[in-house]
């Protein structure tokens, strides 16, 4: 069931009454119950695949809470457990048929004849998001980080929480379970609260994401067809799009759990103003860097190794974060590019030391760090390698002029060149809003003008319904596909 959707709007008014309507006791069986039927309507077969991830995890987690720490052999076997299981799922079915077509395109180089084995099943929503939260809690009991959840509700209620279920943000169970075992009031403020920044997590979706991406399938799934602005502007375009459809996501999931009376983390901070890729990395997905950071770059020594394997372990965690995105060689180039500049920055800082930079100075720093990820998005959007490669070559090829350059709005319902400045104005738009966001808490400065507050919010709706009229076509989230 997408955000964008009227069953999604029906759903969650329903279970928002019952949820604020019923005692304290059913309160938790009805997110259960209505969790696994959100998650229904993707497949609902797949609803058995959480089901057993879930309780995996829970008796791992429960044997090791009772479990002495002497046992220590017994405690590793029961997270190697929990971690082959989770892993296993996951590379069965998002990796399994890429890793087996790499071995017979592997084989054609050496001389060896493999033929592939693959299947044809769908890959669950999802899984890549639920499976790390899952995972998580396991492996914060085997530190004696947190305490053993005894109660397999509360747990599977944790693992499958529907709003941020299927794209995040993965949360950590220290966060969810006790407010689980919260009784929330209805409290409006907090309710307006929640729905204010739904509304503006649907803006960015449907009204900016959904308007660029007419243009970026058009050129990216066409792209030897085109050359010079034509791919810089899709490249621009699919920058903003991915940004906006993620965060757009990760918005209505906030607010709606908001609205319930959860606080999830904060998965974006601004993160196109960046000062460099390690600062990008704080601010984009901060979910999944964060998760990365923790159980995976840590656990390999960090930063308290040798430089050396320092800058080992930062590629490792770069080209397996790529890898989590998508079975897809594109996604592992994504991640290196991401990983080799990050060497890069520690080496600097290394070598020249941490300076305080003016504001110029800082400004600069943005400005390459946006074009450093502006191309690096390339490699994550092209459909395959050969075609990233052909974008890359053909980037600033400008023998075709502007020939191109409206083409790939010809599809769209709307005059081209009105796409067109509208695309380029809700870019404007948002980057100003983000700024401002930076600089000012913009939802407390709109509680202080009524008519200023409510002229967005019917700006707001008033885009969003004349987008879905105009624009016929579902754009899924793409994060829907991780």
């Amino acid at each position: 069931m997408s955000f964008i959707s009227i069953e999604f709007v029906i759903f969650f008014c329903i279970v928002t009454s019952l949820y604020f309507v019923l005692p304290m006791r059913w309160r938790l069986l009805l997110l259960l119950v209505s969790s696994y039927i959100f998650y229904a309507f993707s497949r609902v077969e797949y609803i058995l695949l959480i089901a057993f991830s879930t309780l995996v995890d829970y008796f791992a987690g429960r044997e090791l809470g009772r479990t002495p720490d002497e046992q220590k052999n017994k405690r590793r076997m029961l997270l190697a457990i929990s971690i082959s299981v989770n892993l296993g799922v996951l590379f069965f079915f998002k990796y399994f048929n890429f890793f087996s077509e790499s071995i017979q395109i592997l084989g054609q180089y050496v001389g060896f004849d493999y033929h592939p084995i693959t299947h044809h099943l769908i890959l669950p929503v999802g899984i890549s998001f639920y499976t790390f939260q899952s995972m998580a809690y396991t492996i914060d009991v085997y530190r004696k980080q947190i305490d053993v959840e005894e109660d397999v509700a509360v747990f599977a209620t944790y693992v499958a929480l529907f709003p941020q279920l299927v794209a995040g943000p993965i949360e950590r169970a220290q966060n969810i379970i006790p407010q689980l075992r919260q009784k929330f009031d209805f409290d409006y403020d907090r309710v307006v609260s929640g729905l204010r920044l739904a509304l503006w997590g649907a803006f960015k979706k449907i009204v900016i994401a959904d308007r660029l991406a007419i243009y970026v399938n058009a050129v990216y799934n066409d792209a030897h067809s085109y050359s010079g602005l034509p791919l810089i502007l899709a490249t621009l375009f699919f920058t903003f799009q991915i940004y906006c459809d993620f965060s757009g996501y990760t918005d209505i999931a906030i607010g709606t759990a908001r609205v319930l009376g959860f606080d999830l983390m904060e998965n974006f901070r601004q993160p196109y103003f960046a000062t460099s890729i390690r600062d990008f990395w704080r601010r984009w997905h901060i979910s999944l860097s964060t998760w990365f950071r923790d159980y995976v770059y840590i656990p390999l020594g960090g930063n308290r190794v040798s430089l050396v394997r320092n800058l080992v372990n930062l590629m490792i965690v770069f080209v397996v974060s790529g890898l989590w995105h998508g079975a897809n060689w594109t996604f592992v180039i994504w991640g290196a590019v991401h990983g080799v500049i990050i060497v890069i920055e520690t080496l600097f800082d290394h070598y020249t030391g941490k300076r305080n930079p003016k504001s110029l100075q800082l400004w600069i720093q943005r400005g390459i760090t946006f074009l450093i990820v502006w191309f690096a998005w390339i490699f994550f959007r092209a459909n395959t390698v050969q075609d990233a490669f052909y974008v890359v070559q053909k980037l600033f090829d400008f023998s075709d002029g502007r020939a191109n350059l409206l083409r790939p709005l010809f599809g769209a319902t709307l005059d081209v060149r009105i796409e067109f400045i509208l695309s380029l104005g809700l870019i404007a738009f948002l980057m100003l809003t983000e700024w401002a966001n930076s600089h000012w808490d913009l939802q407390k400065l709109s509680l202080r003008w009524i008519g200023v507050r409510w002229t967005m919010y019917y700006a707001a709706l008033g885009f969003i319904i004349f987008t879905l009229l105009v624009n016929t076509t579902e754009q899924p989230f793409i994060y829907f596909q991780f």
